[in-house]
Order: C-alpha cells, then structure tokens, then sequence
C-alpha cells in the first residue's frame, strides 16, 4: 500500500527523490480514491524502484492541495526530477496509468 506522507516530508520523499514519484491526492470519504486504492498498490508494486508511489490526504495537508491547486479527488501528479510535469484526475484504471507512467519515465 503508498505510504501516505505530509507536508513535513514532501521536499524529502517527492522533491528530493532520485527516482520519478506518483503523489495520490486523496481524501477518506472519497469513493472514486477507494477505487483507485488497490490499482495503485499493483503500480507500487510493478514499478519498484522505477517509480515510487504515496498518498497525501488532501483533508489534513491544506498547505500541498492549494501549492499544486488540488480542486478534486483523486489527483495523481507525476514528479520527475524535483518537478510536477503532469497530472491525471479521477479513477483510471490500471492499462490507462501505466500507459500514463511508461510515457513519462
């Protein structure tokens, strides 16, 4: 399952990384990010030291949703080398993200 990180640890584990990182932004009472939960653990899981994978729960870390202007849930961002090159809103499925991913790495 992503771990699910906070404004603390954003600039460590998303900007600093040394590998591209796929930031769900979520919320609990969200359906469409509960259907998205067990897709993005298979990614976690077939991208492994490709990609990394978290959660930010967009009810709790106010000061990231209004940074990248986060307006629903969920909203995947795609950082690469410290930057947000793109973003994805709603529930995919899993052909549509790793097609997503596979063109931005």
């Amino acid at each position: 399952m992503a771990e699910r990180i906070y404004a603390d640890d954003f600039q460590a584990k998303v900007l600093d990384s040394p590998v591209p990182v796929l930031v769900d932004f979520y919320s609990d009472s969200c359906i469409a990010c509960k259907k998205l939960a067990p897709t993005l653990c298979d990614l976690e899981e077939d991208y492994e030291g490709k990609v990394s994978v978290f959660k930010v729960n967009t009810g709790y870390d106010t000061k990231l949703v209004q940074e990248y202007e986060i307006l629903s849930n969920p909203t995947l961002i795609f950082f690469k080398n410290g930057e947000a090159v793109d973003r994805q809103i709603g529930a995919k499925d899993y052909d549509e993200l790793t097609d997503w991913i596979d063109g931005l790495i």
